[in-house]
């Protein structure tokens, strides 16, 4: 338990990322954290990772990326496993947990000030779309006509539920953090009295969802989301290939962002020309297509049609980085020799 960890022993601020399973997914984490620190270079880094992803970074001599390293248990190797038990993970006074396909677009110094008012938080919007946790496509028309997401508020004693983005949660206090953690596991073995699907039947995804547990579990103790939507200052936007003007490497990031909520809950979709038709109808309507151009804080790869250059600058970041330690690695020797 590192809750057990005095509280004098632990530094005021710092980030926390998970990984486990695939070794891709540890070649994602350190990508993000390659560009965290561009802007970022004071606050240290936590990796709670598997047996076998520790091992790797071992045997890469990559271990200097992280300032701890910590064995995650079997038990907590999966999304909710790990998201529905944070409270185990508090390594710091205020701690940022992140999803490893987060790229770092600018200097994060004010998002930390804008923490400083929460306990315990989730980048989400107050109020979560029909969409959210349950069927999708043209099934979700039969959850509006029954009253599906309706039903499940009553049944649970809500009034509201909000969309939960856990790509970013923010805890600094332990209690809170646990009696969120916990109810959220609970109302996750409740599924079946909710109309929510299991997000393994998406294409793509093998793991069950923890965000519309923790959504509920946050209603029903009246914690806020953190607005993950805020035009020019917003905490991170999702990465739409038309929407999204970027170099390579990442250094150059600008997003076209629709003002209106409703327009940009539609860029999602796979089929470009069916977004654009429906913005084109949208735009005959005053404020529907305004936009503006800006820099997140976090570009999001959340959209599963939408993450192969991710994967390409995850790739390439981590080729560069086994290079220049089996580099390094050639002149120590030969320095040995030649001294």
């Amino acid at each position: 338990m590192l809750q057990s960890v005095p509280t004098s022993n632990k530094q005021n601020e710092g980030y926390v990322y998970v990984s486990y399973g695939h070794p891709k997914y540890l070649k994602h984490a350190i990508a993000s954290i390659t560009t965290l620190r561009r802007y970022d270079k004071m606050r240290p880094i936590t990796l709670a990772c598997s047996a076998k992803h520790k091992e790797i970074l071992e045997q890469k001599e990559l271990n200097y990326l992280f300032d701890v390293i910590h064995q995650l248990p079997e038990e907590h190797a999966s999304i909710v496993g790990f998201k529905h038990n944070i409270h185990h993970y508090l390594y710091y006074k205020k701690n940022l947990f992140l999803d490893s396909d987060i790229i770092w677009c600018k200097d994060p110094q004010s998002m930390w000030s804008s923490f400083s008012d929460f306990e315990f938080t989730i980048t989400g919007t107050l109020v979560s779309d029909v969409y959210f946790g349950a069927s999708k496509g043209v099934r979700v028309l039969l959850d509006i006509l029954l009253r599906r997401r309706q039903r499940t508020l009553k049944r649970f004693g809500l009034s509201y539920l909000s969309r939960v983005q856990s790509g970013v949660i923010f805890a600094q206090d332990y209690e809170i953090t646990k009696q969120v953690c916990l109810l959220a596991s609970e109302m996750l073995d409740r599924k079946q009295e909710t109309h929510f699907r299991s997000r393994k039947m998406e294409q793509g995804r093998t793991m069950e969802s923890c965000e519309w547990s923790l959504a509920m579990a946050m209603s029903k103790l009246n914690i806020s989301v953190y607005p993950w939507l805020q035009g020019h200052n917003s905490l991170q936007l999702d990465y739409i290939k038309d929407l999204t003007e970027h170099d390579d490497e990442f250094m150059y990031v600008n997003c076209k962002y629709f003002c209106d909520d409703f327009t940009y809950s539609i860029r999602g979709l796979k089929s470009v020309r069916m977004r654009r038709f429906l913005i084109a109808i949208l735009s005959l309507f005053s404020g529907k297509t305004d936009y503006l151009m800006t820099t997140p804080y976090c570009l999001h790869f959340g959209w599963y049609h939408q993450k192969q250059p991710f994967y390409t600058f995850a790739e390439n970041c981590w080729h560069r980085l086994t290079n220049e330690q089996h580099s390094q690695k050639i002149s120590n020797t030969l320095n040995k020799v030649t001294n």
